[in-house]
């Protein structure tokens, strides 16, 4: 009996977070060791299930790298990276676009469905919802300076179309979406998917940005998660060295929804099986929240 007992109490606590996000949007973006171990998988479609079938709209980002890197060396081509980016010539992105699109967005979208769910995978491309532009990475040089460098098909998202994720979430369906963006003139870009699913968020006034991740969230400098930081507070943490790495372009993907409307940004270990629910459901929550 205490048991049930306690089953109740964690429904009780969960009731005024489902009350404050019904009719709510929050955009997801999932990658990383949730998506390679079938327990956080299924775990990840359950969460994403409940929070459509409680009445909160529930978008899908999802990544790919390993999968792309696997496919790449099945086809002898070699992978080049500046700044974290993978330079990205036309052999490479076709690669892309065939793994993200035609591989692993059917793979989300199918174990999603595969667990009750009604999920629609599109890519950047379908109804022009990323217009990219090319990204250039600003790199040093040898004697100190800096230069601009073009590392191929990687795109810069520089407007979001979000009518068919409308239409799609007024249909009852979860939008998945592969980060494939489209040129002016119908080229294809790789996005880098932190990216799509903070620019997505923006144009969508989300109310919540969450990006899976392998880490715990951010940590003090004595290793210690930081469970909410204010925006204000988020420059002097890079500053001051708490924030490093690759947690700098996470954290920086986060103030930017923010300042575009989002109402607030959470990083969260994607390791821990129901991760979502745990972090938006209950008073303390699992992860680190921006906002």
């Amino acid at each position: 009996m205490q048991k049930l007992i306690e089953k109740a109490s964690t429904l009780m606590e969960a009731l005024p977070y489902i009350k404050r996000f019904s009719g709510k949007t929050i955009v997801i973006k999932y990658g990383g060791h949730a998506m390679a171990d079938e327990k956080l998988r299924k775990s990840f479609a359950l969460d994403v299930i409940l929070l459509k079938y409680i009445g909160i709209n529930t978008i899908v980002v999802h990544g790919g790298g390993p999968q792309i890197n696997e496919t790449l060396k099945r086809y002898g081509i070699t992978s080049e990276f500046v700044k974290g980016m993978r330079v990205t010539d036309a052999e490479t992105m076709g690669v892309v676009e065939m793994v993200l699109t035609g591989q692993v967005n059917r793979e989300v979208v199918g174990y999603i469905n595969q667990h009750g769910g009604r999920a629609a995978g599109v890519s950047g491309k379908d109804g022009s919802l990323l217009l990219c532009e090319k990204m250039l990475q600003q790199v040093r040089r040898p004697d100190g300076g800096t230069e601009m460098v073009d590392i191929g098909f990687v795109g810069d998202v520089v407007e979001v179309n979000p009518a068919l994720l409308i239409a799609l979430e007024k249909g009852g369906f979860i939008p998945v979406i592969a980060p494939v963006g489209v040129g002016r003139n119908g080229e294809s870009y790789n996005v880098n998917a932190d990216l799509v699913a903070g620019k997505v968020a923006a144009a969508l006034h989300a109310e919540k940005l969450i990006l899976l991740t392998d880490v715990a969230g951010v940590k003090s400098k004595g290793g210690e998660l930081l469970s909410s930081i204010p925006l204000s507070d988020v420059e002097t943490l890079i500053d001051n060295g708490t924030v490093t790495g690759g947690m700098i372009p996470k954290v920086t993907c986060c103030t930017d929804a923010l300042a575009a409307g989002v109402k607030k940004a959470h990083i969260v270990d994607g390791r821990i099986e129901h991760a979502i629910l745990l972090e938006i459901f209950t008073n303390v929550g699992i992860g680190t929240e921006i906002g």
